[in-house]
Formats: C-alpha cells, sequence, structure tokens
C-alpha cells in the first residue's frame, strides 16, 4: 500500500511508471489492482513463482504506454539493475540514473562500481538511498523493531516471552530486531563479524556468540545479513524441536532453503508461508516466508510512516538524479546544486566518466555511487516531525555563530555517524 502511495506520486510530479514487486512475496493484490486501474502498468502478484517474478521484471521493461524506453531507475535489491545491465546495457545510455533502497542492493552497486572496466561495472550513475540517515536510522532500525514481530506473530502466534531469540547481525536492521524480540521478554543472542557491532551488541546486553554456539540453543531465529549461507545444514540438525527460522535480510540465501527441502524427510505447508520440515533426525522446523522477507511474506511489512520517510527520499533522489544538468532548476531550489558539488566522493576516474558521459544520450551526473545531500536528508526529517508532536529549538545567531553553523542546517557533517 505505501509503496502505491509513492507511485501516485511519482505520477503526480509527471512520471511515466511501469512497477513490479522486488519479492515475490510481499505484493499486496489490493493495492496492485488499484494501481493498474489507475493507468500504470503493475507486473507483480502474491505467491509469484521464481520464473514468473524474472517475467514480470522483463515485462515491465517493454510496457511503458508512450513506447518509450526507460529513462530513470527505482530499485530495491538490485535485481533490476542488474537485470538492465546484463540483458539490456543500450537503455542505460539514455537513462539519468539509479535509485536504490536496501543495503543489499548499495552492497552491488559499490562492487559493480569497483568493477569499472572489467565487463561487470556501473553504467549509469546511482544514488544509495539505504544510507540516507532517515532511511536506514528509521526505516531498518524501527521499520524491523516493529515489522519483524508483527510477522512472527502472525505466521505462528507464538508466545515470545521466554524463548531464546537468535538474531545473525547487528547492523541496524539487526539492532531493531534484537530489542523487538528483547522488548516481548525473548533473551536475545547476536551473532557477528565485525567487531564493532559485536561490541555494541554485548554493551547493549546481548549475549554475542557463534551460530554453532546458538543453533542448538535457539528457539527463533532471525537473520538480518544480507549475506548468505548464514543458517546452513549443520545448524539445521542440531537445532531445537519446532525452532522457528525466518530471515529479515533480502534474499533468500541468508538461509539455506535449498538443504531444508533436499534433506527434510516431509514438508507439511500449515498456511500460506508457513512450513514445517521434518528433519532427519525426527525433529521439526518451521521455515517462515520460504526465507525470504518475513515481515513483507507473513505481514505486511513496516509502518506507513517510515516508509514515508524512505520513500520521500527515493523521490528526492528521483528529481536530483533526473534535474542533475538542470542549472536553472538548482538555481532555484539550492538544495539539489549540492549533489553536484558532493560527485567527486563518489565519482568514477575522470577518463571513465568521459568515456560514460560520451556513451550518454543524457545530460546527467557523472558515474558513480552518491548519497543525497545532507540538506535534503535534515529536509526530509523535518517533514515528518509534526506527525510525531515534535517541536524543533532554533539556533540564535550568537549560536550560530558560535558552532560556525547556519541557522536553517545543514547541522551535521557529511560523516556524522547518528
Amino acid at each position: 500500500i505505501q509503496t502505491a502511495v509513492l507511485i501516485e506520486t511519482l505520477k503526480a510530479l509527471g512520471a511515466e511508471i511501469t512497477w513490479t514487486s522486488c519479492n515475490i512475496f510481499s505484493t499486496q493484490d489490493h493495492a496492485a489492482a488499484a494501481i493498474a486501474a489507475g493507468g500504470t502498468p503493475v507486473f507483480a502478484w502474491k505467491g509469484e513463482t521464481e520464473e514468473e517474478y524474472n517475467w514480470c521484471l522483463e515485462q515491465q521493461l517493454k510496457a511503458f504506454p508512450s513506447g518509450k524506453d526507460l529513462n530513470l531507475i527505482l530499485d530495491d535489491g538490485g535485481d533490476l539493475t542488474a537485470l538492465v545491465h546484463q540483458k539490456y546495457p543500450h537503455l542505460l545510455q539514455g537513462c539519468y540514473g539509479i535509485s536504490e533502497e536496501t543495503t543489499t542492493g548499495v552492497h552491488h552497486l559499490y562492487r559493480m562500481l569497483n568493477n569499472k572496466g572489467k565487463g561487470h561495472g556501473l553504467l549509469a550513475p546511482a544514488i544509495n538511498v539505504n544510507d540516507s540517515v532517515t532511511k536506514s536510522k528509521f526505516d531498518n532500525l524501527y521499520g524491523c523493531r516493529e515489522s519483524l514481530v508483527d510477522g512472527i506473530k502472525r505466521a505462528t502466534d507464538v508466545m515470545i516471552a521466554g524463548k531464546i531469540g537468535v538474531v545473525a547481525g547487528y547492523g541496524d536492521v539487526g539492532k531493531g530486531c534484537a530489542q523487538a524480540l528483547h522488548a516481548m521478554g525473548a533473551r536475545v543472542m547476536v551473532t557477528e563479524i565485525d567487531p564493532i557491532n559485536a561490541l555494541q551488541a554485548a554493551m547493549a546486553g546481548f549475549e554475542v556468540v557463534t551460530m554453532e554456539e546458538a543453533a542448538p540453543l535457539g528457539q527463533i531465529f532471525v537473520t538480518t545479513t544480507g549475506c548468505r549461507d548464514i543458517l546452513v545444514g549443520k545448524h539445521f540438525e542440531v537445532m531445537r524441536e519446532n525452532a522457528i527460522v525466518c530471515n529479515i535480510g533480502h534474499f533468500d540465501i541468508e538461509i539455506d532453503v535449498a538443504w531444508v527441502k533436499k534433506n527434510a524427510t516431509e514438508k507439511v505447508s500449515i498456511k500460506p508461508q508457513v512450513d514445517r520440515f521434518t528433519m532427519p533426525n525426527g525433529r521439526h522446523i518451521i521455515l517462515l516466508a520460504e526465507g525470504r522477507l518475513v515481515n513483507l511474506g507473513c505481514a505486511t511489512g513496516h509502518s506507513s510512516f517510515v516508509m514515508s520517510c524512505s520513500f520521500t527520499n527515493q523521490v528526492l533522489a528521483q528529481i536530483m538524479l533526473y534535474k542533475a544538468g538542470d542549472k536553472a532548476f538548482a538555481k532555484k531550489y539550492i538544495e539539489f546544486a549540492r549533489a553536484t558539488e558532493a560527485e567527486d566522493a563518489g565519482a568514477a576516474p575522470q577518463k571513465e566518466v568521459d568515456e560514460a558521459q560520451a556513451k550518454s544520450s543524457v545530460e546527467r551526473m557523472s558515474t558513480g555511487v552518491y548519497v543525497l545531500p545532507k540538506i535534503l536528508d535534515e529536509q526530509v526529517a523535518l517533514l515528518h516531525l509534526d506527525h510525531v508532536n515534535a517541536k524543533l529549538t532554533k539556533m540564535t545567531p550568537v549560536q550560530a555563530e558560535y558552532m560556525h553553523l547556519p541557522i536553517e542546517g545543514p547541522f551535521k557533517s557529511e560523516m556524522y555517524r547518528y
């Protein structure tokens, strides 16, 4: 539903849109139907197969009512970006750029940027929406803190209090999940590869262990890493009876679902997206959403308010990409002029920039991966303060001079850690 509002917003701003889902279970069919009825080509329904999902991505590229090719990409997870780069790279010549929503998708963008010149490089400028503070510190943390438990409860109706919960990863998503389980009365263990995140988890009162230590003890397992092979065969073999296993990272490879399906002696589908597998040792594992995003597969994802923060960033990113070459626009809306000031930090070497621009049929930012300027990040937060009855203190001119800050912001450096 929240994505439907994003689509309507982009249409109101003059965009021509085609849409697909980023997850085979995340579509709410009534929302997709409403958007389609409004004239937007939508290729998505809840419960797609992998083949149908890939078919939808392909159809999306050919469905603009005007018959034109795409000139902007708004992605969540990187599948559409990867498809266009691998099969339709010519479309990127007329593309102003890409905005990416998720941690996983952003990792792929940086990997592509680092692979330039090796045959798998990034061919258009991209904005890393995920690392806007008003996305990562709100959607990832506060959003997951509520939607994780919503998904688990709707799927299983299990009592969380007293259970041992295992959270793999302690980034912003992991932090929100660990807090949520703890608030419901679970005893929480955390696994981490990063010593800083591990220390944060320990200082927050969580037991930091390896998955080998946690697997025989946990009753609810949540993967949040965006990596692969977090829960594999050796872990499933020692899990307790009716251990609940779910993922809120991104793709279904965090949990080795293929191993579970191959080695289980029986599978019982309790209800949609809730499957109980019998392991060779006779114990059972309850897998939610087939290892895909549990908050979307078993519930309705994040609340509208926190998604408003995220999608406001997406809209601003699309505007920034499209208007990058419009000097009059940048002069009128000075916040967007900061984008060009920040180009050097994310751009490719000048030779590659010149070559990429020569191949492009539109005036656009240099090929690179960027974040939105701090002033726009602060504007997103400002737009949402009234809804939570928050009143902002304003510095006096003397205070502003003392701090060497403009009274209207930005108030923090680009390097500030919130």
